[in-house]
């Protein structure tokens, strides 16, 4: 069996990846357009990454200590990306699935990575046209990585709830909030974790699904949370791209505290309460269904409560670690922010208004820019 290591990090550093869509200025419809963007950004195109279709492009910080750090890494990222596909023609799209656009029509990226991917998945793979939030905080060791990850699950239906912005599909309205995390469970290694209680049962697992040739790599596996033991992190991937930079910093901001606490509460030698696996896939149904206006179930008083109310709650248990870490003003971002409309229904809201999603696709691209608006604007 192949040694797996884990690298080990002293600080709960962050490092935070944004899957965005490329449309077509003109049309709004993605476009297979991730080369034309990286050969116009030439040696501008650090952090930036192809993904396994054309029409997504990865933006991923650095190494950070701080949201604060996060935010300018990703800002300045972003203005240079913006600026190169003005001049390609493109636009930037924050949502989880873009609302009209064919999943036939995108095109797989030429790597042999993920034409192998390809291959092995079929059709489940070429249809994840669906763009994620991945946030990375750092913990010591490889045994706590899989404690975290097996503690953080009862909040996992939570951020997905904060952070659902896919309720179109191929331009049908799905009802759901979160059509991307039933695009992602179709994936044999996604959705939420199996139970695992240290590193060596985790390494166990790796080692024998690459060794019966159920995934080729450990790059494979896509789980709602899993160890990265390159990075030496906890990586929460459950999350709907949210429709702007500032909701996806206060995610990262709760995701950050919620670990960090978590690792304190192992170090004090908390006791771990049981919490059934039916009710964290009872809640993430949920949250995927309602998002924000979801009822999810306590798992202390197996009573149900308003998503909001939750997040309330588990803003004011985070708080303490939030000073430590210097960002109270996001994570009270995060909570208000919930107050309000969600991503998805701000879709919904905006198709009603419009009556076609082109517009909604125009409007919200203008709205989530950086920079100021190329000439011509976006304005809908």
């Amino acid at each position: 069996m192949a040694k797996i290591g884990f690298t080990s990090n002293s600080r709960p550093t962050l490092g935070v990846e944004i899957e965005l869509g490329l449309v077509d200025e003109r049309t709004m419809a993605l476009a297979n357009a991730f080369d034309d963007l990286a050969a116009e950004l030439g040696d501008d195109a650090a952090g930036v990454k192809h993904e396994l279709m054309q029409c997504v492009l990865e933006i991923n910080t650095g190494v950070c200590e701080s949201v604060d750090e996060a935010e300018a890494d990703l800002e300045a990222k972003l203005r240079r990306v913006e600026r190169a596909a003005d001049v390609v023609g493109l636009r930037l799209w924050w949502g989880a699935s873009h609302p009209f656009s064919l999943w036939r029509d995108q095109r797989v990226t030429v790597d042999e990575r993920y034409l192998g991917l390809v291959n092995l998945l079929q059709e489940m793979a070429r249809r994840l046209i669906t763009f994620g939030l991945h946030v990375h905080v750092g913990v010591d060791s490889g045994d706590k990585a899989v404690m975290i990850c097996d503690r953080i699950m009862r909040h996992l239906p939570t951020l997905l709830a904060m952070s659902t912005s896919s309720p179109f599909w191929e331009g049908r309205r799905t009802g759901l909030q979160s059509y991307r995390s039933k695009v992602m469970e179709g994936l044999p290694t996604a959705g939420l974790p199996t139970l695992m209680r240290n590193w060596s049962e985790y390494v166990w697992l790796v080692n024998h699904m690459v060794g019966t040739g159920f995934i080729n790599t450990i790059r494979e596996i896509w789980w709602d949370v899993r160890p990265h033991h390159n990075f030496g992190t906890v990586e929460v991937r459950v999350c709907d791209m949210p429709g702007n930079l500032e909701h996806t910093l206060a995610l990262a901001a709760l995701i950050q505290c919620l670990v960090r606490h978590l690792s304190d509460e192992i170090d004090n030698g908390a006791y771990q309460h049981d919490c059934h696996p039916m009710m964290v896939r009872q809640n993430k149904w949920r949250a995927a269904r309602f998002g924000v206006e979801a009822d999810l179930v306590d798992q202390s008083t197996h009573e149900t409560k308003p998503a909001r109310a939750i997040v309330s709650q588990l803003t004011e248990v985070l708080s303490p670690t939030a000073r430590k870490l210097g960002c109270e003003h996001w994570l009270a971002k995060g909570e208000s922010l919930t107050r309000g409309t969600g991503w998805s229904q701000r879709q919904l809201d905006l198709h009603d208004q419009h009556g076609d999603l082109a517009s909604v696709v125009r409007q919200l691209t203008s709205e989530s820019r950086i920079s100021a608006a190329a000439k011509g604007g976006n304005a809908v």
